[in-house]
């Protein structure tokens, strides 16, 4: 009976008694996850591209159809509002998903385009298979998908039933999205559930999400960072650049798009006025363990996320930022963390001091800058 709530549905924090049972399921075999509560729209007409390329930060344009997006949105101030997946279905129709209800603030941003917004949340299941094995088991059901490559998606059928299926996810991992009709999503469940029999294929919860997600280095809202909408002031609001997707605006320069917040992440970009930076950060086991040791202790290696911030600091004791989420990968056998620091520590190499609440008593445990993702298989990218 552990559930919790998500957009107003009642969502699984883990199936079994083990919630690692269920994370080596997605990194040694196959996991099965219900992500239908995110909110999904559908912008369909003559002028979706010209409208999309105008309110998403990231240009739709050069996602051609049958293709999908990784994109953001944000304010005129260049705060990120939100993240999601677009799905470029036709040459005038995009899908796309978002954690919160975004149909009104789309809908005002129309004007004169010629372009419809629809909300197709309770019209659309999401199912979303992932770990080494997903291809093994999808491949059964639709042949088509074996051709998709990384971010590529297809209309095809599984059990009859008519489906979309993106090769992409939220693991880090090899995975696929199936967006299926809401009547049809338990048969679809059900067949992917028996295809993958033989892989032992396992549901997994919310907690083993988050978990996928660390090891993947890949932002949270509302963890790593707050929705521009809901902030009271800009210390609790982040740029694009803050938050690590400067990679999306390589191209600015050739680009001629007048998209929202684009004046406000150009002069961020030439000032270099960025705050912070979002870092990977892996603790030192030694001076981990040393510090502990020396309490009496036993280091503990809990694999439960830790998404709030504790302190970051530089030798000389100064505080130069904080993590956003914490916790020992099992797979990696190290504590990592995600943490926004000053950019002038955010170099590869550049070591921290991490403050842990030991005892009730705060302590600094030794830890370094490294690259994100933490884990990244060749297999989540390469065609296979």
């Amino acid at each position: 009976m552990l559930w919790e709530h998500w957009a107003g549905y009642l969502v699984a924090q883990k199936y079994q008694y083990s919630d690692t049972f269920e994370y080596y399921a997605i990194r040694n075999s196959v996991g099965l996850f219900d992500t239908s509560p995110l909110f999904k729209y559908r912008v369909k007409g003559p002028d979706a591209t010209k409208f999309l390329s105008g309110v998403l930060a990231r240009d739709i344009r050069i996602c051609p159809p049958g293709h999908a997006q990784y994109t953001i949105w944000c304010n005129d101030k260049g705060w990120i509002l939100e993240d999601g997946v677009a799905l470029h279905i036709t040459e005038d129709e995009y899908w796309f998903t978002a954690a919160e209800p975004n149909l009104g603030y789309f809908s005002h941003l129309i004007g004169y385009d010629k372009v419809t917004i629809t909300d197709i949340s309770e019209e659309y299941g999401i199912l979303s298979l992932q770990g080494p094995h997903a291809l093994d088991v999808l491949g059964q059901l639709s042949e088509a998908v074996r051709k998709l490559k990384y971010f590529d998606l297809i209309r095809t059928k599984i059990a009859e039933k008519s489906v979309i299926v993106s090769r992409t996810g939220y693991t880090g991992d090899l995975g696929y999205e199936v967006w299926v009709g809401e009547e049809d999503a338990v048969k679809i469940w059900d067949a992917i559930m028996e295809a993958g029999d033989g892989y032992n294929i396992t549901p997994f919860g919310q907690k083993v999400l988050h978990m996928a997600r660390i090891d993947a280095g890949l932002a949270l809202i509302d963890i790593e960072y707050r929705t521009a909408r809901h902030a009271w002031t800009d210390d609790q609001r982040s740029s694009p650049i803050e938050l690590g997707f400067g990679w999306m605006f390589r191209k600015l320069k050739n680009d001629n798009r007048a998209f929202i917040g684009r004046q406000a992440i150009e002069k961020e970009i030439v000032e270099k006025s960025s705050r912070w930076k979002l870092v990977g950060l892996e603790v030192d086991w030694q001076s981990n363990e040393k510090m502990y040791n020396d309490l009496g202790m036993i280091a503990p290696k809990d694999h439960t996320p830790i998404e709030e911030a504790m302190s970051v600091y530089n030798d000389d004791r100064v505080w130069i930022g904080h993590t956003t989420s914490f916790m020992f990968s099992t797979i990696l056998k190290k504590h990592i963390a995600m943490a926004k620091v000053e950019p002038a520590m955010a170099a590869l190499g550049t070591e921290v001091l991490v403050e842990l609440i030991i005892n009730n008593r705060p302590r600094t445990v030794r830890a370094k800058v490294v690259k994100m993702p933490f884990f990244n298989p060749a297999r989540k990218t390469e065609h296979i």
